[in-house]
């Protein structure tokens, strides 16, 4: 049976790109990244903090910023710690992440949150929280390396 050469030619075009998307998944690599964010916040909150991404055996600065709204009110200050995954250089981190939530602390709290942004890097984070806050809001977090 003979196979016209467009469907061959497609055929090996889709076997390519797919072998292409599986070798730059096995190709990414994670880091890890530390920062601590000031946040205050009455119905609408902004935030903001810096920190280190270590990638690579490198260390790199990084700036936070954040703004939240929903039903907000107080300031903390939160030490984060965590895993980013899915990079595969550290400018990969920088972008827009976004999460819905809520929480609170009076004294000390504790957090954990899984962030995803639009290049596919995902921050698996875990933070002490100092400060009183109550919240229950969406918020948008953008890291950006220095």
């Amino acid at each position: 049976m003979m196979i016209s050469s467009g469907l061959r030619s497609l055929a090996v075009a889709a076997i390519a790109a797919g072998a292409v998307s599986v070798a730059s998944a096995a190709h990414a690599d994670s880091g890890t990244i530390r920062f601590a964010v000031y946040k205050a916040a009455f119905f609408i909150g902004g935030s903001g903090g810096e920190g280190t991404l270590t990638f690579h055996g490198r260390s790199y600065p990084i700036s936070v910023g954040a703004v939240s709204g929903g039903l907000a009110f107080g300031v903390s200050k939160t030490y984060f710690h965590g895993t980013v995954r899915h990079i595969r250089r550290a400018r990969d981190v920088t972008g827009v992440y976004g999460a819905a939530g809520g929480g609170g602390a009076l004294g000390k709290g504790a957090q954990v949150i899984v962030m995803t942004n639009d290049k596919g890097a995902q921050l698996e984070l875990t933070g002490k929280q100092v400060g009183l806050q109550v919240n229950a809001d969406l918020s948008g977090m953008a890291i950006t390396v220095k």
